[in-house]
C-alpha cells in the first residue's frame, strides 16, 4: 500500500535543499525544460501548450516550460514543494499557478489540457498497480484528444538486475562549502520496492572545523519499475502510440514515456 504520508513528509524535509540534488539547479531548469519543450514541439506543435506538471516538485520542469512559453500549472503531493515551485517562479518574473495536491484523486477538467509532465521518477512513490492506475487514469481525464503524456522514470531494468544499495554521491559548492547528497536503498524481499534513505551533508555551523557536518536524513519508498511495466499500465489507463526516448535521444536526463491520449 502506498504510503501518502510518508511521501509528502519526505519531499515537505526536503524542498527547502532539493536545489542542492544539483550542481547548478538553474542550468538543470533550462536543460530540463528545453530538452521537454522540444519534444511537446514536435509533438504538438510549434506553439506554447496547456501544460499540466503533476508531481512538479519544486519546479524543476514546469519552471523550464514556463520558461519556453508554455502555460503551466504545477501540483504535488508536497505543500511545501509545491509552495516553493511558485514562489521560485514568480522571483523568475513567471505566472506559474501552484497547489498541493494528490495525483491519483485530484478532480480535473476533462480535457484541460494539451499535456502532462510526470517527470523525475514520480511515479515510482506509488507503491500498488491500483494507485499507479488511479493515477494515470486522472492524466488520461485531464487530456484533450491526442493530447500528450511525458513520463520519466529512473533505468530501473538495470537497476532491478543488481540491486545496488546506494546511490553516487553528488557535490554540490555552496557559498557555507560544500554539501554532499546520496542514498542508501534497503530491497524488500519481492526485489522490486525499496525503502530509501536519504542524506545530505551540510556544512555544521561552526566554520572554522572543516571536519564537522550537520546530516539530514529522509526516509521514504519507491518501486523500481521496469519499462515494460509502466507501458503496461500507461497502456491500460488508454493512452495510445506508447514510446520510450533514451536521454541520448531527448535530451532529457531520464528515459522518458511518450504516449498520445486518443
Amino acid at each position: 500500500m502506498t504510503d501518502a504520508h510518508s511521501v509528502r513528509t519526505f519531499y515537505d524535509e526536503l524542498a527547502d535543499d532539493y536545489h542542492l540534488l544539483y550542481g547548478d539547479w538553474d542550468a538543470g531548469i533550462q536543460r530540463q525544460g528545453a530538452a521537454l519543450d522540444r519534444v511537446l514541439r514536435a509533438e504538438l506543435g510549434d506553439h506554447p501548450q496547456r501544460i499540466w506538471d503533476c508531481a512538479c516538485g519544486i519546479g524543476t520542469q514546469a519552471i523550464g516550460l514556463a520558461a519556453a512559453g508554455h502555460r503551466v500549472i504545477g501540483t504535488d503531493l508536497s505543500p511545501n514543494a509545491a509552495a516553493r515551485a511558485g514562489t521560485e517562479a514568480r522571483s523568475r518574473g513567471l505566472a506559474m499557478p501552484t497547489a498541493a495536491a494528490d495525483m491519483r484523486h485530484l478532480p480535473v477538467t476533462p480535457g484541460e489540457f494539451d499535456a502532462v509532465v510526470c517527470a523525475d521518477n514520480s511515479l515510482a512513490h506509488l507503491l500498488t498497480p491500483e494507485d499507479i492506475a488511479s493515477a494515470l487514469l486522472t492524466m488520461r481525464a485531464a487530456l484533450r484528444n491526442d493530447g500528450l503524456l511525458l513520463l520519466s522514470m529512473r533505468a530501473y531494468d538495470e537497476i532491478r538486475a543488481q540491486h545496488p544499495s546506494a546511490t553516487p554521491p553528488q557535490v554540490t559548492q555552496t557559498t557555507r562549502g560544500r554539501v554532499i547528497s546520496f542514498q542508501l536503498w534497503h530491497w524488500r524481499e519481492d526485489g522490486e520496492r525499496y525503502d530509501l534513505e536519504h542524506f545530505q551533508l551540510h556544512p555544521a555551523d561552526d566554520t572554522s572545523k572543516t571536519d564537522n557536518w550537520t546530516v539530514r536524513t529522509r526516509r521514504t519508498t519507491s518501486w523500481a519499475l521496469t519499462q515494460a511495466q509502466v507501458t503496461t499500465a500507461v497502456a491500460a489507463a488508454g493512452f495510445q502510440h506508447i514510446n520510450w526516448l533514451s536521454p541520448g535521444d531527448s535530451g532529457f536526463f531520464q528515459p522518458l514515456l511518450v504516449a498520445s491520449a486518443p
